[in-house]
């Protein structure tokens, strides 16, 4: 197993591969926002919550959104805490309360004033509304790269906040040189 001191994620991509025993992960991209020794937490970016657009959160929360933000998506986060709000969002956006950010090029903000900005207009320039994220305790994670049930990939913001979801996993797949037929549900070891 990788030293979990030594790899960090932070600002990654993990691509889950074929045959994962967890249909909540089935074909995910998982941005992660955190990882040390003390364990990994991260924003899927490619599954939308089907039957709700952001104009549902914004009423539930009782907050104002043109029409334009009503109709954005809601993305399934991951498993954790799904009643909980996250916005993945390039890094030309801070907060007014706390914005993490992770790179140069995205932050994440957990923040009520996000979701009103973006509702008046003023939000980030690119963005994904998550409800819900995945976790992992220490060394969770790399066990679970080491099983083979994880790719990692740099996180590229045109995959991230512009490609079309059910396209995002092959996209991030082919980023890597690999045709995403050429993956086996089934790993190997040498």
């Amino acid at each position: 197993m990788a030293d979990p001191i030594s790899l960090d994620l932070t600002g990654k991509l993990l691509v889950a591969m074929p045959g994962m025993g967890d249909p909540r992960f089935d074909r995910s991209v998982i941005f992660i926002c955190a990882h040390s020794k003390d364990g990994a937490m991260g924003l899927i970016i490619n599954k939308p919550v089907t039957d709700m657009a952001l104009g549902g959160l914004l009423d539930q929360l009782e907050i104002d959104g043109s029409a334009q933000a009503r109709q954005c998506p809601v993305h399934f986060g991951g498993p954790v805490e799904t009643s909980r709000g996250f916005v993945l969002h390039d890094a030309g956006y801070r907060s007014r309360l706390q914005t993490l950010f992770v790179g140069t090029a995205f932050g994440m903000t957990a923040t009520l004033d996000v979701l009103e900005d973006i509702g008046a207009g003023a939000g980030p320039d690119t963005s994904l509304v998550m409800l819900g994220y995945a976790g992992w305790g220490p060394g969770q994670l790399e066990n679970e790269i080491a099983r083979n049930d994880w790719l990692t990939a740099q996180a590229d913001p045109s995959i991230v906040f512009v490609g079309q979801d059910d396209c995002k996993w092959a996209e991030t797949v082919r980023s890597l040189g690999i045709e995403p037929i050429a993956l086996s549900g089934s790993a190997g070891r040498a």
